[in-house]
């Protein structure tokens, strides 16, 4: 079974310094509500755990190997839940920029495995709501005027 779930943003700021917060992966614990925490400096190609904290919930440690990793384009990941094929997601976002010179952030997740049919409402209510919060905690930072990169 598959689902997926996508959100957008507008930010009124330059794509370059919206990625530049997105990829400062160390400042994630000083605004980010939702990705609490990355153990190390995540790479294309490689694992590194991320601590991730949704609505309603507890607080989960995944290991995701970093599928990309495109300065002001790209970072996905890619995660299972204890063993591959029981609960995996592909969590992304996307940097566009528009032509006035802001940036849509579309952050999503493909998720698939045997829970998935299960982890429904979970996935449309808290975890969207968790991604809706995120794109407002990135744009609150990205706009506001004391932002240093």
């Amino acid at each position: 079974m598959k689902t997926a779930i996508e959100t957008t943003i507008n930010i009124q700021a330059p794509i370059s310094l919206v990625w530049n917060i997105l990829s400062d992966f160390e400042k994630y614990p000083t605004w980010s509500p939702t990705i609490k925490e990355f153990k190390g400096i995540p790479k294309e190609g490689s694992r590194t755990k991320v601590v991730l904290s949704q609505p309603g919930g507890g607080k989960i440690t995944m290991n995701p190997i970093f599928l990309a990793i495109k300065s002001n384009q790209e970072l996905r990941w890619k995660g299972s839940l204890l063993i591959k094929g029981i609960f995996d997601g592909e969590h992304y976002f996307l940097l566009r920029e528009t032509k006035d010179g802001t940036t849509e952030l579309v952050q999503g997740e493909k998720f698939s495995g045997i829970l998935v049919p299960f982890l429904q409402k979970m996935i449309h209510g808290n975890t969207k709501k968790g991604f809706e919060l995120f794109n407002q905690a990135i744009k609150d930072r990205a706009e506001a005027s004391n932002y240093k990169y």
